[in-house]
């Protein structure tokens, strides 16, 4: 854990600008992002550059699910591994990797998920709530932990190299706040939309503290 911390923070720290000035990210509500303890991100999807941008614009490190094939690939296995990623597998049971998103989280560390699930590379944001899925919900119930809702808000909901990309952070939604009674799927749906709801009103209001720092 402390080689990974060790080299996750050079990255962050020789990286985090360049790759804001490649995407231009602008952020909004980075105040907004909890000091200490467990939370996690929850955002939309639009790309493969999302957790690396993401990843740059938040000060702790995010730890993200990656499909475990990835981590058979030569260098690329140590590098996602370096940097915080831990192995899903998508055709099997992702209890696994379930049980390791709540032993991050309560062991006070970030964990970023999507909300959609996956990529949706060109559609409006709303046009996908359908697609919302209660995994990071459930999460939430199990580990009891509150949600930062973020909004990736790019042109035409493509993101580009040199392109503008818009961070946007809002405030973490407390783990009281999101409703649950007992657990089970339909509390999980309905708390993920309605964090999604919050990342869909951001978007439309796009208002807040900038910080480029």
């Amino acid at each position: 854990m402390v080689i990974i911390m060790s080299f996750y923070q050079n990255a962050q720290k020789h990286f985090a600008k360049f790759l804001k000035r490649l995407f231009r990210v602008e952020v909004i509500g980075a105040h907004n992002e909890p000091e200490t303890g467990g939370f996690i991100v929850a955002s939309n999807h639009l790309s493969y550059f999302d957790v690396i941008i993401l990843s740059a614009v938040f000060k702790r490190q995010i730890r993200y699910m990656a499909k475990k094939e990835l981590f058979r690939v030569p260098l690329l296995g140590r590098l996602i591994r370096a940097l915080g990623a831990f192995p899903v597998d998508r055709k099997g049971s992702a209890v696994s990797s379930l049980k390791m998103s709540i032993k991050l989280l309560e062991d006070g560390e970030c964990v970023g998920m999507f909300l959609q699930g996956h990529r949706f590379y060109g559609r409006e944001l709303e046009s996908t709530r359908s697609e919302v899925k209660g995994g990071v919900a459930m999460t939430a119930y199990h580990a009891k932990v509150p949600i930062v809702p973020v909004c990736i808000d790019t042109a035409n909901n493509k993101v580009r190299m040199f392109k503008p990309t818009r961070i946007l952070i809002g405030e973490p939604v407390s783990y009281d706040s999101l409703g649950f009674e007992k657990g089970g799927a339909a509390e999980y749906e309905r708390a993920a939309l309605n964090i999604f709801d919050k990342i869909i009103a951001m978007k439309r209001r796009k208002i807040g503290e900038c910080d480029n720092g």
